[in-house]
This record gives structure tokens, C-alpha cells and sequence, in this order.
């Protein structure tokens, strides 16, 4: 019996459909990675393909790897030369060779998120960017969203026009790109830009890793950004076997700047395409199943689709509301502690999703009282802890001197009298002379104004010149445990004697072992061992690559982050119109807003494979104030027959749960005269006590320019450039402004 006879009729048609584009369309659960490795089997043993010529890409590193482990057992010999990784790895592999011909140098470092804002710290303060109001984050998220837009610092800045906060993020922008580069450094978007720059300005490139990859397959295709799908078009460009298996109804990561319209559009882009629909579920019960369907096909922008399996029935889906969020966390900790006391599950069976992170704090309260074992994803990711942050920046130092911010962050690390007046004195140097930071350090004897802070930074000099001459003959773990013996860190942790100290060093620990495996797995892959091979491995690594399936813990996470995942039992809380859909959506003109949180709450009920149950609350405390919520529109959306209400539940009803007493109360008293708004008089004044080009001042926006004024009849309105807040559009009779 061949092992295609295994797969059912669509799995099966598509693997065999290996000529031209194709679009695997693969519902929750339908066994999308059994089809993907099958197919990367046919195309070796049945159509005799050299694994060479075979590329799949993921989105983690964790995908990847149980993709790597599944085709490496099914096909065995040669498997290692297919290229199995996510859409980072592959650009950084191809960066690492061909980076030069953009001008960098190849052992450039990876910026992770931190790095990220601390540029943009200084990239402010370099541009007398107020920080206050325009936070780094801010900037950092419309630069990110450019890129994933391929949408470079010169033609942003030309689409910004008049709108003087975007003009102020495209100066940020130009600036933090001038940084990275002086840096020898790239954030996370430029792996996939500069790729895609590689490719566009140099064909040669192009055309040989368009002949290496002539088989190439992309799984998760609907969280494609603009910039993936340009770098999969180009390397697809010449022989067209392009294989996208998605689900436009788990699209979830808009706010990454993933664009559905990829997905939905595929046709398009590739006339030819094949389309092939999974839509038998083998992960969830009919139920389960069922609820998600009349969830989602309340969406209007997807392709037409409908699950079915062959599972069981299975418990009905279980609804739960509680008057607050402690009644709400007390039940899940309960019910919990009730199913493993029972037999019925391990911990690890059970995960708690929900719509943000800040949701996890009473459940984390609940689960330590009642001493259940929990791992929370999305925290403190272990590489931004500041020991390890401090250890990684020594690595990229000696790796990449050029990396200012390494620098910066470890030249008085420990502590060196190295005071702030001295570095920007280097600082200074540094610009005049159009050089790196780490360079003007090396020439510090050169700097007259640093008197006797030269003696200081000489000996870091030093050292750090002492551990890049050991790069060729001794391994990162060796180089580490260098940098941790030369500097005393440890040393001076141990002497602290505090709890937290421990702590820091266990990570620091750690951090070995984490090289020291890095190494046996290049050693037993025959792959070169390398500083910055070990680095890049770190930058990459996400947060869900680190949850352990063995540890027997439950699992509380966003929905975002349940992304690719599966529970036997799974409690979706905070289940209300206001938290989940955010109020936000709800009140938001877009109805594509509306439709991403339905998808994500699809992603959410398809994550649970036996048992779900939707909770939420009357009534929740969200930034220091009670809300009142009615129960979330999906859980209305799901029919009556497949919900159980559990004993106190049987008198209510989901669409019309009774909010508490004292808020009808509450809103009956909003309606008295004592509580009802003011009208306003708008006073028109004869005339204005200044005009178009004179210098005004606002109370609260300070001085600006009139840029125009025009006679509303009611009143004047007039638009005003103010230097801080930018251009501002009032009402001269509310505006009050005073001519200077």
C-alpha cells in the first residue's frame, strides 16, 4: 500500500498537482503539514525532483522544525538538502552570502524589538523629536508597516504632503535607516526588504536561487505581508510551481501587516492557479465543529467553505457567565483542578485563551492559590532579560563592532567610570569624523577633550580586541564563558547573596547551555559552528518556539498566540462585546475590523479538539474602571442547541442576560435632568482680532500660524500649523486664540 493511499481525495489531489501554481485552501485542522510533506515526498521519489530544488516556508521556527522532522522520516535520504524554514531564516541565509553587493558587510546583527527602540531613542533626540508626543513605539509601528509595504524612507516622505506628524516620522524614518546601516545592522522588516532589494538590484542573484528553488511551497499563506508575497513572486518568477496552502478564515495578523487580500486574490496574481479545498477536520468533535461554522459564515469577505469530520459528537459547548472576573478565573481554576483530581486530563491539556495579555493577571492569581501549574506565553521572553541582553551584547560586539548599540550597552558593563560626558565625547569624535562608535574608542588617545577617561577606555579596548583575535580557534561557548570569567559578572551577582541574583545567574546558566546546544545541533547537521550562526539563531527565535509539549503545565495565552496550536480542552475567557470583539471594532466604520476579530475567534474554538467552554462576565474592571458588558456577539452567533448552560444557568439566555441591578440604576439616573449634557451657544464674534499669516497662541497647543479662515455662518473656522501639535482645525468662538 503506497503512502499516498493514506490521504483522502482532496489531500490527495493535492499532492499530486506539482506543475504551476497552486492554491490549497486548508480549514482548521485538515491536515495541511501531512499534505505539504507528502507532496515534498512525491515530487523526490514519483517525479524524480532533486531535494536541492525544493524550498518550504513556514512562519516559525517551531512549524519549521516539525515540518523539518516530518519530512526528514518520510523521506529519508537526501532530505537535508531541502529547504525547509521560515521566511526570515531564508532571507537571512541569502543575506549573509550576497548582503555586500548593498553595501553592508555579511556578519551584520539582527535588531530585536528592544535594540529597535533604543535607536529610535536616540534617533529622537538627534532630530529634537518630542518623545511625549511621538512615542518611539508609535514610530516604530508606521516604519514597520512602510516596510511591509515595501515602502522606503525617500517614498514615504514623499506621500506624507502637509500632515505634519508624518513628516516628523519620515525624518525618523530616513534617520533610523542611516543608524541601521552605520550599525551593520537590520531590524526584522529589512531581512524580507533588503532580500527583495537583492533580488530586484541584482538579476544574477535571482536568477540562481530561481533555479536552485524550482519547486517552492509557503504554508500559512493568508498572514503574508506585501513584502513576503513579493520575495515568493520573484523566486517563483521563472518556472511558476508555486504551492500556497492557507485559510483565509484564520487571517488574523492585519495588525502585523499581514494582507488577506493575497490570499483571496491568488487567482489573480496567477491565472492559472489551481484552487484545491481540505475541508474534512480531524482535530475537533462535530460540535465544536459546527459552532465554528455558524461563527464564521457570518463573515462576508472569505472564500466559501464548510468543515466537517467524522469525529464524534462530543460534549455540547459549554457557556459560563459570572458577575466579575475573579468569579470568572475562580470557575476555570476549578474546573480545572476538578478534570485532573478526576482523571480526566493532565494539565497540559488544557490551555486559557484570550483577546489581550493584561486578561492573565486573576488567573495567575487563581491557579498559584489553588497550587496549578501554569506557563504563561507572550511575558518576559527570555532573551530580553537584562543579564542576557547584557551577555548578547558582548557576543555582537565581537562579532560586529560596528553595532553602536552593543556597544553603548556594555562599555561600562561592569561598571568602568566611564561617565556619560566622556562617551559623548567619543560620540562626537565618532561624527565629525564619519566613523563608528566602537573606531573612535579604538582612537581615544586622539580625543584631547577626554583627559583621563582615555585610561578607562583603553583597557575595554582591549579586552574586546582580545576576545575577537580568539573567533577563529575557539567555539561560542568557550568565548562566553570567557566574557563571563574576564568581566566578574557572575562574580559580582554571587556577591549580592539576594534571591533575584540567583535567579540572574540560573538564566546566565542558562544561556550556556542554550550555545553549547546550538553547537551540537551544527555538529550533527555537519553545519559550520559560527558566532554569528549562534546570534542569528537567538534573534529569530519567538516566543511560541519556546513552549515545551512534554511540560505539564496549563498553558494561558493570547488567541494570537494559540495561532498553529491544538488543546483537548480549551476555555475561551473573557468572552464580551467591549473585550472581545474590542470595543473598538465595534464602534469602527470598517467592517473588515468586525470580520478579523470573527476569524480570530474562529481560530480560537478550531483550537480545542474535545471539550470548549466560553466564558465572560457582567460586569469587568479595565484600566482602574467597571464595565458592563453584554455577553460577545459570537457566542450569540453560535445556535442554542449546541450550547449547554450548566445548572445555574438553565433559566438564562445567551442573547438576553439581564444586566445587574444597580446599572439599570445607574443608566436611569444618566437619563435625569441633573445628568443631561449642556446645550452650547456658539457666539459668532463680528469680527477676528487677527488673519491669515499671523502668529497666534492657543492655550493648549502654544503658538502657530493661521493658515486659513473661513466664515461657517454659525461661526469662523480656522486652521492653524502649530509648531508642537501640528495643524489643528477650531471654532474661533472656542479656540480663544490671543494674536502675538
Amino acid at each position: 500500500m503506497s503512502i499516498y493511499d493514506t490521504l483522502n481525495p482532496e489531500q490527495k489531489e493535492a499532492v499530486l498537482q506539482t506543475e504551476g501554481p497552486v492554491l490549497i485552501l486548508a480549514g482548521a485542522g485538515s491536515g495541511k503539514t501531512r499534505v505539504l510533506t507528502h507532496r515534498i515526498a512525491y515530487l523526490i521519489d514519483e517525479k524524480g525532483i532533486n531535494p536541492w530544488n525544493i524550498m518550504a516556508i513556514t512562519f516559525t521556527n517551531k512549524a519549521a522544525g516539525e515540518m523539518r522532522e516530518r519530512v526528514d522520516k518520510i523521506v529519508g535520504f537526501g532530505s537535508e538538502s531541502i529547504w525547509v524554514s521560515t521566511f526570515h531564516s531564508s532571507c537571512v541565509r541569502i543575506l549573509r552570502r550576497y548582503i555586500d553587493r548593498l553595501g553592508y558587510e555579511n556578519n551584520f546583527t539582527i535588531y530585536d524589538t528592544d535594540d529597535q527602540k533604543s535607536l529610535m531613542k536616540e534617533v529622537c533626540k538627534k532630530l529634537n523629536i518630542d518623545t511625549k508626543i511621538y512615542k518611539e513605539r508609535a514610530i516604530l509601528g508606521a516604519i514597520s508597516s512602510a516596510k511591509d509595504n515595501l515602502v522606503g524612507p525617500e517614498e514615504y516622505e514623499k506621500s506624507v504632503m502637509d500632515d505634519y506628524g508624518r513628516k516628523k516620522i519620515a525624518m525618523a524614518y530616513t534617520e533610523y535607516q542611516k543608524e541601521l546601516k552605520k550599525n551593520n545592522a537590520l531590524d526584522f522588516d529589512d531581512l524580507i526588504v533588503k532580500t527583495v532589494e537583492l533580488f530586484q538590484s541584482c538579476p544574477d542573484v535571482l536568477d540562481s536561487y530561481q533555479e536552485r528553488f524550482k519547486y517552492i511551497m509557503v504554508d500559512e499563506y493568508q498572514d503574508t505581508n506585501t513584502a513576503q508575497f513579493k520575495f515568493v513572486s520573484l523566486l517563483a518568477g521563472k518556472y511558476q510551481n508555486l504551492c500556497v496552502v492557507g485559510d483565509d478564515d484564520q487571517s488574523i495578523y492585519k495588525f502585523r501587516g499581514a494582507n488577506i487580500g493575497n490570499i483571496l486574490g491568488f487567482e489573480k496574481v496567477f491565472p492559472r492557479a489551481k484552487v484545491i479545498k481540505l475541508e474534512q477536520n480531524y482535530r475537533s468533535t462535530k460540535t465544536i465543529l459546527e459552532a465554528a461554522n455558524q461563527v464564521i459564515h457570518n463573515n462576508i469577505g472569505r472564500k466559501a467553505k464548510t468543515l466537517w469530520t467524522d469525529n464524534e459528537i462530543g460534549e455540547p459547548v459549554h457557556y459560563r457567565q459570572f458577575m466579575n472576573g475573579y468569579e470568572e478565573a475562580e470557575y476555570i481554576a476549578g474546573d480545572i483542578s476538578k478534570r485532573v483530581r478526576e482523571g480526566e486530563c493532565e494539565y497540559k491539556d488544557c490551555a486559557i485563551l484570550y483577546r489581550t495579555n493584561a486578561q492573565s493577571r486573576m488567573f495567575e492569581e487563581k491557579f498559584l492559590m489553588a497550587n496549578i501549574p501554569y506557563r504563561l506565553v507572550g511575558g518576559v521572553n527570555f532573551y530580553a532579560r537584562k543579564e542576557i541582553k547584557d551577555l548578547l551584547a558582548y557576543l555582537k560586539t565581537v562579532d560586529n563592532a560596528r553595532d553602536d548599540l552593543a556597544v553603548r550597552r556594555i562599555i561600562n558593563v561592569p561598571k568602568r567610570g566611564i561617565g556619560a560626558a566622556s562617551l559623548s565625547k567619543v560620540q562626537d569624535f565618532a561624527d565629525q569624523n564619519g566613523i563608528g562608535f566602537y573606531d573612535a574608542l579604538q582612537r581615544a588617545d586622539e580625543i584631547t577633550t577626554l583627559g583621563r577617561a582615555v585610561s578607562k577606555i583603553t583597557p575595554f579596548v582591549t579586552f574586546i580586541q582580545s576576545l575577537r583575535s580568539k573567533l577563529d580557534y575557539i567555539s561560542p561557548s568557550e568565548l562566553l564563558k570567557d566574557i563571563i570569567d574576564e568581566t566578574g559578572y557572575v562574580t559580582e551577582l554571587q556577591a549580592e547573596k539576594t534571591e533575584e541574583a540567583e535567579s540572574r545567574i540560573e538564566n546566565i546558566d542558562e544561556l550556556i547551555t542554550k550555545v553549547v546546544s546550538y553547537e551540537e545541533e551544527c555538529e550533527a547537521n555537519n553545519e559550520e559552528i559560527s558566532l554569528s550562526g549562534f546570534l542569528e539563531e537567538v534573534a529569530l527565535i519567538a516566543d511560541i518556539d519556546t513552549v515545551d509539549g512534554d511540560d505539564n503545565r496549563v498553558l494561558l495565552m493570547t488567541l494570537h498566540s494559540a495561532k498553529g496550536l491544538e488543546f483537548p480542552y480549551v476555555y475561551l475567557a473573557g468572552m464580551e462585546d467591549g473585550v472581545f470583539p474590542s470595543y473598538m471594532t465595534i464602534v469602527s466604520d470598517d467592517p473588515t475590523e468586525i470580520e478579523e476579530e470573527r476569524r480570530l475567534c474562529y481560530v480560537g474554538i478550531t483550537r480545542a479538539m474535545k471539550d470548549l467552554t466560553l466564558t465572560c462576565a457582567q460586569q469587568r474592571m479595565i484600566r482602574g474602571e467597571t464595565q458592563y458588558n453584554k455577553p460577545s456577539r459570537f457566542i450569540r452567533e453560535i445556535p442554542k442547541e449546541l450550547v449547554d448552560l450548566g445548572k445555574n444557568f438553565k433559566e438564562r439566555k445567551i442573547k438576553e442576560i439581564p444586566l445587574p441591578k444597580g446599572y439599570q440604576q445607574m443608566k436611569k439616573a444618566i437619563k435625569e435632568p441633573a445628568f443631561m449634557q449642556k446645550k452650547f451657544e456658539v457666539k459668532k464674534a463680528s469680527s477676528l482680532s487677527y488673519d491669515v499669516g499671523d502668529t497666534v497662541k492657543h492655550i493648549k497647543f502654544g503658538t502657530g500660524v493661521v493658515k486659513s479662515i473661513i466664515d461657517g455662518g454659525r461661526d469662523y473656522e480656522v486652521t492653524v500649523d502649530f509648531e508642537k501639535a501640528g495643524i489643528k482645525k477650531m471654532f474661533a468662538s472656542f479656540a480663544k486664540l490671543k494674536k502675538l
